[in-house]
């Protein structure tokens, strides 16, 4: 699952962390990129370095390792921010790929809020993009695009569609779960998850209300654009 930030991605591995078939695993890659990008201003960078690994090549080994027994459906949270042109993405061939995208105007009042002046490369739409192309162009086929909008519109309607077009059966307990933190938190956790970390169910959907302000209108008009290509193949209910 290829998503940005602020876009309920939390909440969907919460959603498939219920399946009693499933191994999730929250941004493998994000150690990778705090040490390639030397962003310090993202709370307890260093911490997360120490803690989870960031050679990137050494994150792929687990991701395509075989799955624990029982367990048939490995979910994958990644923020497409998290790649960069040094990494080969050979091996997200031996995956299937996904995209969660957001209306770029509630993304990205969301997003200011912890980073009030964010590059376009920090949206992961770019990136979402890319790979998006890729994927179409290498297999012939368009990959499932959801919007978080549509998820918390109708979660049991495009949870079933989701399913369907990744090759899994819909199972029910990916609708609720039990509230708290998890083993597979990332140990940012306590910075971003406070609201998923207390929750059951997707929540209801609330658009923002207020407006872009001046000095992200060309910010969001790039999103706009990248968005809209993205959201031309995305999953109804």
């Amino acid at each position: 699952m290829w998503s940005g930030p602020r876009n309920i991605s939390t909440a969907l591995m919460r959603s498939w962390g219920s399946r009693p078939d499933t191994v999730v695993v929250d941004e493998p890659l994000y150690s990778h990129y705090l040490v390639h990008t030397g962003f310090t201003h993202h709370p307890e960078w260093d911490l997360i370095i120490r803690h989870h690994e960031s050679d990137w090549q050494k994150v792929v080994e687990t991701l395509l390792a075989p799955l624990p027994q029982n367990k048939t459906v490995f979910y994958q949270k990644h923020m497409a921010h998290h790649l960069f042109d040094h990494m080969s993405l050979d091996w997200t061939e031996q995956l299937v790929n996904v995209f969660l995208i957001r209306d770029p105007r509630d993304m990205l009042l969301s997003l200011s809020e912890f980073f009030p002046q964010p590059a376009i490369e920090e949206t992961a739409l770019p990136q979402q993009v890319n790979l998006f192309r890729r994927e179409q162009q290498r297999t012939g086929k368009t990959p499932a695009v959801i919007d978080s909008r549509d998820v918390l519109l109708n979660p049991h309607g495009l949870l079933e569609q989701l399913c369907e077009a990744v090759g899994v059966d819909f199972d029910p307990c990916m609708l609720t779960w039990e509230a708290g933190p998890r083993d597979t938190d990332g140990i940012w956790e306590k910075h971003w998850y406070s609201n998923v970390i207390e929750s059951t169910s997707f929540g209801n959907y609330r658009p923002k209300m207020a407006d872009v302000p001046p000095h992200l209108q060309e910010l969001y008009a790039e999103c706009q654009a990248l968005y809209d290509e993205l959201a031309a193949h995305k999953l109804m209910p």
